[in-house]
Parts: structure tokens; sequence; C-alpha cells
């Protein structure tokens, strides 16, 4: 049985990224964000759950605001707080929307996304076949330059423990509306780092899926 970094290079292999599809807009001014409603925090735990089947509908940005907000948004303006946690809140995770119009950097402070590359890169964002089929794929990437007054022995721990706390709050969010969501760890980070024009300060940690389920009844 192969190793499954080797398996993986091999189902990477001939992936390529793709040109998008729809208008790779420089910057998208998202809706504000709604900071009421959706289900009971208790009912979303107990709905909490990973789903790997996806439609390709893709999301509104009504829908997609709401999702990064509750990711890692600013929800303490005059201090900059954010909805994860960060130790010495340098907030060194950055959340990259990969969608078929381009790779987008989102900006807590302007609350809207980036433009990165012009380019369809959901299919190097994981070896699962729904990763390049799905209508969002979230990156968390760690900026370790945020980092320079935690020692260097402890920047991978809180660097993963600041993702996995964004992690959940887009599962309890995904729970609430009602969406398909699946957290991943297996892709190849060096390629995907490539195409996304990542220095090397900026690591890719952690992926997301999200999306509206295949099979809502189920």
């Amino acid at each position: 049985m192969k190793p499954l970094f080797t398996l993986g290079n091999t189902l990477l292999k001939g992936v390529r990224p793709r040109p998008v599809s729809g208008d790779a807009l420089p910057r998208i001014a998202l809706p504000a964000p709604g900071r009421s409603g959706g289900r009971p925090l208790m009912e979303a735990f107990a709905l909490r759950r990973t789903r790997r089947e996806f439609a390709s509908a893709e999301l509104p940005d009504v829908l997609l605001g709401d999702l990064l907000w509750a990711a890692n948004g600013i929800n303490r303006p005059d201090e900059g707080g954010r909805t994860a946690p960060s130790a010495l809140g340098v907030h060194e995770i950055d959340i990259y929307a990969v969608l078929a119009r381009g790779l987008n950097l989102y900006e807590p402070r302007a609350h809207a996304l980036e433009l990165v590359a012009a380019q369809d890169l959901r299919g190097l964002t994981g070896y699962q076949d729904f990763a390049g089929e799905a209508p969002l794929d979230l990156v968390y990437v760690a900026n370790v330059s945020r980092m320079r007054e935690i020692p260097a022995s402890q920047r991978d721990i809180f660097a993963a423990a600041c993702a996995g706390a964004i992690v959940q709050n887009v599962y309890l969010f995904c729970a609430s509306a009602g969406l398909s969501v699946a957290a991943r760890g297996w892709f190849n980070r060096s390629v995907l780092a490539e195409h996304m024009r990542l220095s090397r300060e900026r690591l890719p940690v952690l992926a997301q899926t999200v999306g509206y389920p295949a099979h809502p009844d189920a």
C-alpha cells in the first residue's frame, strides 16, 4: 500500500489551475454581517458534523460574508477583536477564499475580499474529489512574520490552535445555516503555496470546504 503522501502526489499529477468562471473582481465588498438570528448555540452543536457531498451552486455574497465574519471577523470594532482567539492578539491566520471566480484574501477590517489570483485553484486545495467541485474552499494560512513575540518553538502550536478555533467557528456557522462543511489537512502545501503566491513566511495550515448539501434532506 502506498504511503498517503505518495498517493496524494500521484492523485495531484495533472491537476492545474483552471480559468475562472464568472468575473474575477479586484475587490468584493461583502454585505455587512448579520449579527443576530440563526439556530440557538446548543442546537448548532447538536447539528455540527462533517459532510463530504456538496451541491455545485455558488454561495451568494450575503451568505459568504456572514460565513467569513463568523470565521474570524471583527466583532468588537473599537478594539479590533475577532470572533476567533489568537495568542497575544497577533491574528496570525489569514483566510483565503478559493472560488471559481478566483483566489481571494479575506480582509476583516474592510470586510471584503481582495483578489490574489484570477485562477480557479479549488482543485489544488486537496486530494479529495469534492475539493475541486464544491463552490468554496477556505485555506487557512499562518503568517509567521506576525509571531515575532512568540518563541519560535511555540509558533506552530499557537498557529494550529488559532486555525482550529476558526475551523470550529465555520462548523458551527454551517450547522446553523444548513450548509455542508468538511475540514481537511490532506493537501500538498508547497504546491498550493506556490500557486497562491505565498512568501516563505506564510504557510497553509488547514483547508475547509463549504457548500450547500448535495442531498438537503439527508
